[in-house]
């Protein structure tokens, strides 16, 4: 362990000792959560899409992006004579036509679409969020005991590694990165609803040239500008979106921002404005960074916060209720001296209620997982999830499992934990398909406008 890494945990471990009694036990299940509210989490190695209950704090149901089972003999099952496959293996079966990677998640303004990304498939899925199933699934013809009732949808296929999603503004398109390119391709989201249910109609707009590799787009709050990140380049593209009379966009890069200064190795996968429209905060995963700037004028630089020796940052979250303003960023390192002794990740509180330029890492606390990346917060900014890419360690209580971690921050200086939620199995015909590595996580609330609108 190097010495800014062991600094760090010791700060960590001391800002976190005000709430180690709360965040040693386990809290009572969400009674108050509105009934509409769901949590999704992609999950890359069984391509699958996790959903929680908030209220109970378990697994409801799990949404299958696979092709297995579809058919009874051995080339279409996923297991085959007894034996589960690698995820290598799996992915690689004959005939597989499921998802590959299932990356990218993002929900529609009214929360009633979510958009998940097979990063290996090259394509796009669209979810209904209220009926949790895909649209564009047909009755599979050769249903029966020891097969699946769907055939899963193809999807749309857009390109190399769409990595990220997000809906505009208005809900009219989707704009998905391409990062194994330099382009966006952006869907008129009417359209890819009619594609996906048979109608010969193409959903892609165009596609928009942009930075090499590019990793996410996130809009203004006005749904005026785009900005782009990158995982290649040190830079950062902003586009007008230049909206239409009919809701649909003729987009113009406006500039190009050199970020060099606080992204040297050009790593930077995620990217979201805050709820008040005024600021974009950017995660630099290599360089152990995370930066803000202004989403107005010359989109100056306003913080640049480093997070210490390989943190790894992955995704950004905002808090701001009466107790305080936070930007939280899940990090992937794991450090080995977590509650119970068991490693896990750690999550950074930044103080955003501090003056501008001078915003910087406050705290942390352990997420009870292992390498952190998704996190969402609910509507009323109370309760936070996280997903985590590992599974947990042998003698844990949830061993061998991958899991979301849910935290009460009503006090957002104070994280409270409430439970760690192991993601179980899907279960096909011809065995259990366990869900593993969570990627992105959302929470939405079916019907309300959230933080897409």
């Amino acid at each position: 362990m190097t010495t800014q890494r062991r600094d760090l945990l010791k700060f960590s471990l001391a800002a976190a000792a005000g709430a180690a009694l709360p965040l040693a036990m386990a809290q009572p299940a969400n009674r108050n959560v509105d009934p509409r509210d769901r949590v999704f989490i992609t999950n890359e190695d069984s391509n699958t899409l996790v959903v929680i209950n908030p209220r109970t704090n378990t697994v409801e149901s799990t949404i299958n992006l696979t092709s297995f089972d579809e058919d009874p003999r051995p080339p279409f099952r996923y297991v085959t004579n007894g034996v589960a496959p690698t995820h290598a293996a799996m992915i690689h079966k004959p005939l597989y036509h499921g998802c590959i990677d299932a990356h990218g998640a993002v929900p529609s303004p009214d929360g009633r679409l979510l958009a998940t990304s097979g990063r290996g498939s090259s394509n796009i899925y669209l979810i209904d969020a209220a009926e949790r199933r895909v649209i564009g699934n047909t009755p599979n013809p050769a249903a029966g005991p020891t097969t699946v009732a769907d055939r899963l949808s193809s999807g749309i296929l857009l390109g190399r590694e769409p990595h990220e999603p997000t809906f505009t503004r208005n809900g009219k398109e989707l704009w998905v990165t391409l990062r194994g390119e330099d382009r966006i391709a952006i869907l008129d989201v009417d359209r890819a609803i009619r594609q996906l249910k048979g109608a010969d109609t193409s959903a892609i707009r165009q596609f928009l040239p942009t930075l090499y590799g590019p990793s996410q787009v996130w809009f203004n709050r006005e749904g005026t500008l785009a900005f782009v990140g990158s995982q290649k380049m040190a830079s950062i593209d902003v586009f007008r979106v230049n909206t239409g009379a009919d809701g649909h966009s003729q987009p113009q890069r406006l500039t190009t921002l050199d970020i060099s200064a606080q992204d040297k190795p050009g790593f930077t996968p995620f990217m979201k404005t805050t709820s008040d429209g005024n600021e974009v905060w950017l995660s630099h995963k290599l360089a152990d960074t995370l930066s803000c700037r202004s989403t107005h004028g010359g989109f100056e630089l306003l913080d640049k916060v480093p997070l210490g020796a390989m943190a790894r940052p992955n995704h950004v979250e905002f808090v701001s209720n009466a107790k305080g303003s936070v930007v939280y960023a899940s990090l992937a390192r794991v450090d080995d001296s977590g509650p119970g002794g068991v490693a896990s990740s750690q999550i950074a509180i930044i103080d955003r209620g501090a003056k501008t330029g001078e915003r910087k890492m406050i705290g942390s606390f352990f997420t009870r997982g292992r390498e952190a990346h998704g996190l969402w917060t609910n509507p009323e900014n109370t309760l936070l999830y996280v997903a985590h890419e590992q599974d947990e360690l042998p003698g844990s209580p949830n061993a061998g499992q991958t899991v979301c971690s849910a935290f009460d921050v009503s006090d957002p200086m104070k994280p409270v934990f409430i439970a760690q939620i192991p993601l179980g199995n899907l279960a096909l015909p011809s065995g259990e398909l366990r869900n593993k590595k969570s990627i992105n996580l959302v929470y939405v609330r079916v019907g309300v406008k959230g933080q897409t609108a």
